[in-house]
C-alpha cells in the first residue's frame, strides 16, 4: 500500500510541469553625461526617491541597490589643467565669463533726428526771422521776374518781330530788312557774349565802310557792361528767393503765397506809374533813364549813325511796352493766384498748427535729467 502510493506520487511530481526560472541579471549602472564645463549631468533615475508621507519606506534588502547613490559632480577644470588635459578627454575649455557692459548710447541716426528736429523748433519758432525774409521775397522776387522779362525781349526773335510787323519804319537811308536783321542781331548778341569790342568794332558794309564807329561801339560796351552787371544780380536774387522759399516752407504755412501777393502787389503800381510818366514823356523819360546809368555825351547820336538805323525810337517804345506788359500780366496772375482768400487762409492756420504740433518738446519731469528730454514725433 505504501509503496503503490509512493509510485502514484512519484508519477505525479513527473507529470506536473515544471515552472520557468526567471534568469538573474545584475543591475545596469546608469549612464552620466558631462557638460563641457566638467559638471556631472544626473538624469531623473539618478536622484533618490523621496518616499511619499502616506507610504511607508521600502524594506531593506541584503541584495546590491538598483540605483547606485550619485557620485560627488566633477571639480571644473582651471587653467593649467585644461591645457594638460588629453586631446580624447571629455574635459572642455572653461567658457568666459559674461562681460555686463552698459547701455549703448544713442545711435547717429537718433542723434541726427533729434538734431533736425532742434532746427526746425528753433525756425519754426522766430517770427522775426519770417517776417524779415516774407520782406525780402516780396521785394525780390518781382525783379527777378522783370529781368527775366528783359532778356527775353532783348534777343533777335524781337528783333525779327518788330522789322516784319507792319507800320515799323524802313531805313532811310537805303539798309534793307535783311541787313538791318543780320546787323541788329550782331548788336544784341554782343550784349550777352564774352567777345571783345572787336566783335562790332571790325563789321564792315559792302562798300568797305565800318558798320559801327568808335563811339557806337564804345556805348555798347557801357550797355553790355549794365546787362552783365543786372543779370548777375538777378541770377542772385533767384538764387537768394529760392533759398527764402525753401526756409519760409518749413516756417510759416502761406507765408510764400503772401509774399509773392505782396510783391506782385507793389511792383504793378510800380510799374502802373512808371506807364503814365512814360506815356505822357516818353523823351524826359528815356533820357532820364540814360542817364541813371550813363554819363551824360556817351548815348547821343545822330539819325545818321547806324545804332540809330536799327534800333529807332519806335523800337524802344514797343520794346518798353512789351516789357511793361508781360511783366503786369505776370503780376496779375500771381496775384489771383496768391490772393489771401478766406479759405486759403483757414487752410494755412490748419497746417501751421499742425507743423508746430510736429516739434513741440516735452517738458522732462523735475526729477528727469536734462539729457532724457524727450521729442514728440
Amino acid at each position: 500500500m505504501s509503496e503503490r502510493s509512493s509510485e502514484h506520487d512519484e508519477q505525479d511530481a513527473v507529470d506536473q510541469p515544471i515552472p520557468a526560472t526567471r534568469p538573474r541579471t545584475s543591475p545596469r549602472r546608469a549612464r552620466r553625461r558631462i557638460d563641457p564645463a566638467g559638471d556631472t549631468l544626473h538624469t531623473a533615475s539618478d536622484l533618490p526617491r523621496q518616499p511619499k508621507p502616506t507610504e511607508e519606506p521600502p524594506a531593506e534588502t541584503s541584495g546590491p541597490p538598483k540605483n547606485p547613490p550619485p557620485e560627488p559632480p566633477a571639480e571644473p577644470l582651471d587653467d593649467t589643467q585644461q591645457t594638460k588635459a588629453l586631446p580624447g578627454s571629455h574635459a572642455a575649455p572653461r567658457r568666459q565669463a559674461t562681460l555686463i557692459t552698459e547701455p549703448l548710447p544713442d545711435s547717429f541716426e537718433d542723434d541726427a533726428s533729434a538734431r533736425a528736429k532742434a532746427r526746425d523748433r528753433a525756425v519754426v519758432g522766430s517770427p522775426v526771422a519770417a517776417a524779415i525774409m516774407q520782406v525780402v521775397l516780396a521785394v525780390l522776387a518781382p525783379l527777378v521776374i522783370l529781368v527775366g522779362v528783359i532778356r527775353l525781349i532783348a534777343s533777335p526773335a524781337f528783333l525779327w518781330f518788330e522789322y516784319h510787323r507792319p507800320g515799323f519804319a524802313d531805313d532811310q537811308f537805303g539798309m534793307d530788312t535783311e541787313q538791318r536783321m543780320t546787323y541788329g542781331s550782331y548788336g544784341l548778341d554782343y550784349l550777352f557774349n564774352f567777345a571783345p569790342m572787336s566783335y562790332l568794332s571790325d563789321l564792315t558794309f559792302a562798300n568797305g565802310n565800318v558798320v559801327f564807329t568808335e563811339a557806337e561801339v564804345s556805348h555798347m560796351a557801357d550797355v553790355k557792361q549794365v546787362m552783365l552787371i543786372t543779370h548777375i544780380a538777378g541770377l542772385v536774387a533767384a538764387v537768394v528767393c529760392v533759398v527764402l522759399m525753401i526756409l519760409l516752407y518749413r516756417m510759416r504755412k502761406g507765408a510764400i503765397a503772401r509774399s509773392l501777393f505782396a510783391g506782385a502787389v507793389w511792383f504793378t503800381v510800380a510799374m502802373i506809374v512808371l506807364a503814365v510818366v512814360a506815356a505822357f514823356g516818353w523823351e524826359a523819360f528815356f533820357a532820364g533813364f540814360h542817364q541813371i546809368f550813363f554819363a551824360d555825351g556817351t548815348w547821343t547820336f545822330s539819325t545818321t549813325d547806324t545804332l540809330i538805323r536799327l534800333y529807332p525810337g519806335q523800337f524802344w517804345i514797343d520794346a518798353a511796352a512789351w516789357i511793361a506788359g508781360l511783366t503786369l500780366a505776370i503780376m496779375i496772375t500771381i496775384m489771383v493766384c496768391t490772393a489771401p482768400t478766406g479759405r486759403r487762409r483757414h487752410r494755412n492756420e490748419q497746417a501751421q498748427r499742425f507743423m508746430e504740433s510736429q516739434v513741440v518738446v516735452e517738458r522732462p519731469a523735475p526729477d528727469q535729467p536734462e539729457a532724457n528730454r524727450t521729442i514728440r514725433p
